[in-house]
């Protein structure tokens, strides 16, 4: 990267010729196969849930609306976020790296080309909806910055029962009275009901994109108390037990072939509250750390498995509210040519700790005076079979269900796809779909390349999606994955990469850098000029606003 004398435009040129040369390695994806009406798009994404956590990838969690999209359609088995709640969003409605466009760390406002899926599908006639979380700090008004026509937006992601700042079409709205029967995941559906209703009504002849953005199961736990009722005596046996009948159940569907990853016991966020604090402010039950269930205490047992009773509930709820969504659509007549897409922003989350109105221990676990958060144990469990938690880039951090979901387009039924994906393909694949050609200019500034693909070919054949590379950064947590071949260095000590087949070792648990070290050079210094280039494209954050992120923000 660093080569005397050159100067920063020939460096430019140098980088993104390297850039095209490793994304175009396979060759151009084969273009899709479209109906002759434009289809429908309803992109669902989940908030902190793990790989495991739906019944179709393992889970023991009732979600029979997830599960019948998965076997009427597709399931990804390696597809990836960014470990991380805002850069997740950030790319998936830009199509871009978060490093490309200033979100990661957020700095400023995007960057003059960038644009959100809207800005693609409004030219085509499509209407856009929008209904949950936000959270793409560079365009912070949905409707005037990210081009919906619709919005309902939760900016309070601290109370599920009686938010404080929400806001309609860019407008605040009232805070909720605390003794409403408002939360949140009903909420989300019920506007985005409306927006379906008024748009069969006045728009009956238009596509719609529809992005359906849940808060759950993201902390805090807070869950109506006849879903937690469901799963109150469900997780006593604790989260190794829970960790090993999940695995089993993933490799009878042909979800994982590898082997359950050790725990991690000492691998928290670097943010969390300290084990002392816990105790002292959420109560002895509290464990700060991945042991074993065996040796935590009868008080702990009880404690952890309530949480993960309300996280299941969380879950539980916003598979029902999904099946309320989709009966909307069907009643519309757009089902069959409605695309869904289902997915998580991150790994489950290890953090623990406590913002909004804090922690109540007198009031029943789950309820709004409450504030607790998965932890450690349960989010290893959640992300099983892989290793490590949301911000991490290692697979527990990164991997997410993928199911998608078109009975006009995708002639296989309950299916797998294997081909490597990534949130920055959401904005290919769309465009693809809609028959949207892509040009670089924009607001009179020229667009670097999308570095995603289409997925549009896996959903007729599996292993039809080439690529040269995924890229990862968060938080110092790095990775790169070519083929099956994954480098990947965890903070504090960013230079000691470790090398990973993920054909056979998705669990990341042999390190193979010693015995190829000259694979750990090369793939280092590649991922060194992909992280200079993308934050090259990015260019300088403007003198104004740099909002930060806040320590353990959603």
């Amino acid at each position: 990267m660093n080569r005397p004398g050159a100067s920063s435009a020939h460096v430019r040129v140098w980088l993104c010729c390297l850039l095209a040369a490793f994304a175009n390695a396979a060759g151009p994806a084969p273009a899709a196969q479209t109906s002759p009406s434009k289809p429908n798009f309803l992109v669902i994404l989940a908030d902190d849930m793990g790989f495991s956590d739906a019944g179709c990838y393992g889970s023991e969690i009732q979600t029979p609306n997830l599960d019948r999209l998965a076997a009427n359609g597709l399931r990804f088995t390696q597809f990836y976020n960014t470990a991380r709640c805002w850069p997740t969003r950030s790319a998936l409605l830009t199509g871009y790296y978060p490093q490309q466009i200033r979100m990661d760390p957020p700095r400023g406002r995007l960057p003059q080309w960038a644009r959100l899926l809207p800005h693609y599908l409004k030219p085509q006639g499509y209407r856009c909806l929008h209904s949950g979380k936000w959270h793409v700090p560079g365009a912070p008004k949905i409707l005037a910055d990210g081009g919906f026509d619709r919005s309902y937006v939760l900016d309070d992601h601290d109370r599920n029962f009686y938010p404080r700042k929400h806001s309609e079409d860019d407008q605040p709205l009232p805070p909720v009275a605390t003794n409403s029967a408002y939360y949140t995941t009903t909420a989300f559906a019920d506007h985005m009901i409306r927006c379906l209703k008024e748009h069969a009504a006045k728009h009956a002849n238009a596509p719609f994109f529809a992005y359906l953005a849940f808060t759950v199961p993201h902390f805090p736990l807070h869950a109506p108390p006849e879903d937690i009722a469901r799963y109150e005596s469900r997780y006593l046996e604790g989260w190794d037990a829970l960790r090993e009948e999940r695995w089993k159940k993933q490799i009878e569907l042909g979800v994982v072939k590898c082997a359950l990853s050790e725990r991690a016991p000492n691998a928290v966020p670097h943010w969390n509250l300290k084990p002392e604090e816990l105790e002292r402010r959420i109560g002895p039950g509290e464990a700060a750390r991945a042991a074993a269930w065996k040796d935590l205490s009868p008080a702990q047992q009880r404690f952890q498995a309530r949480k993960m009773a309300i996280h299941a509930a969380m879950i539980d709820r916003m598979d029902r509210e999904i099946g309320r969504v989709l009966e909307q659509v069907r009643a519309m007549g757009a089902f069959d040519n409605t695309v869904v897409f289902f997915a998580s922003d991150n790994g489950a989350s290890a953090e623990q700790i406590l913002r909004g109105d804090l922690h109540d221990p007198a009031a029943p676990a789950g309820s709004g005076p409450t504030y607790l958060c998965l932890g450690p144990g349960w989010s290893t469990a959640a992300n099983t079979p892989f290793r490590l938690h949301k911000s991490w880039v290692h697979e527990g951090g990164i991997a997410t269900p993928l199911i998608v979901h078109w009975p006009r387009g995708i002639a296989a039924r309950g299916e797998l796809r294997h081909d490597p994906g990534h949130v920055i393909d959401f904005v290919p694949t769309l465009l693809d779909l809609a028959g949207v050609r892509w040009t670089p200019a924009w607001q009179g500034a020229q667009a670097p390349e999308l570095p995603g693909r289409s997925l549009a070919p896996a959903f007729a054949r599996d292993g039809s999606v080439k690529r040269g590379f995924l890229y990862f950064s968060h938080d110092n947590n790095r990775a790169l994955r070519i083929g099956d071949w994954k480098l990947a260095a965890a903070r504090p000590d960013t230079n000691a990469w470790s090398l990973y087949d993920l054909d056979k070792d998705r669990r990341e648990m042999t390190d193979l850098a010693a015995r190829f070290p000259e694979r750990v050079v090369q793939m280092a210094g590649q991922w060194r000029e992909l992280d200079a280039l993308f934050r090259l494209q990015a260019g300088p954050a403007p003198e104004t606003s740099k909002p930060k992120a806040k320590p353990g923000g959603p």
